[in-house]
């Protein structure tokens, strides 16, 4: 059998659809496209076209682009007073997260500007094609997993806040509570937007019916977005930031994210020191990878605190005096909660394209008659550090997702990236590490325990072994040890090619419960 390429994705359905193109003649941008709508239909919490994203594109020829269909801040600032933006608490089971909702949360979305870009320069397929997988699903409905019943329980206070939330998301059982599990949830309207934006393109969520009801809402329930908004938006192609570790070069996002910024600045806080042989799990490694973490927010925080934005960000932090002052400190230290998933799909001709989209946690208000759930971003303490309503005007958001490929000498390349939050660039970050310096397999690299440390806490995944865990937690003040892997720390879901053979590698990251699927 010949093989077409590999999923990584976080829902079997959504890797299925990618799955059917590819072996239908696609490349990896069809697959990952049709990935992306599926998404939006087995995955609601975690992805909808009424968010943001990025995608890094690696093609056979060797070209590297990232686009950049992240959510955009509103033309104008709003009276905070009018606005419809309230506070809920996500319930995690073993901690609450306060997040804001409401119109008043929405930033202008990206999605669907970001994927008919991405068809344009790299698909093949129709994008009618492209859609069919993911409006079946939408049709004839997903069974709902535990996993995405725990999601929902997560997010309720969201997800059960308004009337159109409610009729799409509410139990067909329970009558007053959300789909419950094994329920069949049906996404009809969504399967129709599908269909339609197949046919009109993004013209029709931008400029045409769906555009006018956006700005409908939005002017008389409280938000932020108007038809200038709408219609101003434009996907970015942008240059990946290339950095180099060991011997192996990484592509990720650069500018004006900067999640893609900080894992480069921390694997370059790293560089001096022989990680292989301190060894995975021990104290050293894992206090001196805490060090760097806690070093990479502090050099953020001056940054920011110097009115620096994220490109000049990338300058600065890599000047080499200033980078071997902070590695001077993480070298002294080894001896003493977001809606977001991710995909990955490599082709058998070389291309490669890595997806992580968001839609916060959803504001709670779905567009009538299209089954999309419209984004929260403008309520995201992660994106608002200097509180809220405090953005500027007509400005693409900065974020932490950072969809990367790595390329190794011998012509291994291997596609990755994270939901979670401000841990996806730990994530990411120590799925590298385990790959290059501790050159574990694929899958161990993925799923093997991680930490995470901000703002003076560090948090330890469950899997390191308790002696070495006891010593680490000695020297730090404030510490939350986890007893087993929790999707607090990410989801790296990852795909690896192997020229040798050739040979298709995938890992699917457990504590979001991956599929990895062979075309």
């Amino acid at each position: 059998m010949t093989i077409k390429g590999i999923i990584a994705a976080g829902h079997e359905k959504t890797a299925e659809a990618a799955r059917v193109i590819l072996e239908e003649g696609g490349n990896a941008f069809d697959a990952i496209l049709a990935a992306s709508f599926a998404a939006s239909v087995a995955e609601p919490v975690l992805c909808s076209l009424g968010g943001g994203g990025f995608l890094m594109a690696h093609t056979a020829d060797g070209h590297d682009t990232l686009y950049d269909f992240f959510v955009h801040t509103p033309v104008q600032r709003p009276t905070p007073d009018a606005l419809d933006f309230y506070p809920i608490l996500a319930d995690f089971g073993t901690v609450t997260q306060e997040f804001h909702i409401g119109m008043g949360a929405i930033a202008t979305p990206g999605v669907i500007k970001g994927v008919f870009e991405v068809h344009r320069d790299l698909g093949r397929m129709p994008m009618q094609r492209i859609v069919e997988p993911a409006a079946t699903m939408a049709q004839e409905g997903i069974p709902i997993t535990p996993f995405e019943r725990y999601l929902f329980d997560v997010v309720e206070p969201i997800y059960s806040s308004t009337e159109g939330a409610r009729r799409l998301f509410g139990s067909r059982r329970r009558p007053g509570e959300l789909v419950q599990e094994s329920e069949v949830l049906r996404m009809p309207e969504l399967a129709d937007t599908l269909v339609a934006l197949a046919e009109a393109g993004e013209a029709l969520f931008y400029r045409g019916e769906i555009a006018q009801r956006i700005v409908r809402d939005s002017r008389e329930g409280g938000g932020c977005l108007t038809t200038e908004d709408l219609e101003g938006y434009q996907a970015a192609r942008r240059e990946p930031m290339a950095v180099t570790y060991r011997e192996a070069q990484l592509l990720t996002n650069p500018p004006p994210s900067c999640g893609g910024i900080l894992i480069a600045f921390t694997l370059g806080l790293l560089e001096g020191i022989n990680i292989h042989e301190l060894g995975f799990g021990t104290a050293e490694y894992l206090a001196g990878l805490a060090e760097a973490m806690g070093l990479t927010n502090k050099a953020r925080m001056e940054q920011m605190a110097a009115g620096t934005d994220a490109t000049g960000m990338a300058r600065s932090l890599f000047e080499p005096a200033l980078l071997e002052t902070y590695r001077r400190q993480v070298m002294g230290r080894p001896e003493s909660l977001r809606g977001t998933t991710h995909i990955n799909v490599i082709d058998a001709e070389g291309n490669v394209a890595s997806m992580t989209i968001s839609n916060g946690e959803g504001c709670g208000h779905v567009i009538p008659g299209t089954g999309i759930m419209l984004n929260n971003m403008l309520g995201e303490q992660d994106l608002s550090p200097w509180g809220f309503h405090r953005w500027e005007p007509n400005q693409r958001m900065s974020s932490m997702m950072s969809p990367s490929v790595m390329l190794q000498p011998d012509g291994t390349i291997v596609a990755t990236g994270s939901g979670g939050s401000n841990r996806i660039r730990t994530a990411i970050l120590q799925v590298l590490l385990n790959l290059i310096d501790f050159q574990m397999p694929l899958q161990e690299a993925v799923s093997g325990p991680r930490i995470h440390f901000e703002e003076g806490l560090l948090s330890v995944e469950g899997g390191f072994r308790h002696e070495e865990v006891a010593r680490l937690v000695k020297g730090f003040d404030n510490t939350k040890v986890w007893q087993e892997r929790n999707l607090f720390f990410g989801g790296a879901h990852s795909a690896c090619y192997h020229p040798q053979g050739p040979t298709f590698e995938g890992a699917a990251d457990p504590r979001r419960l991956g599929v990895c699927l062979v075309a």
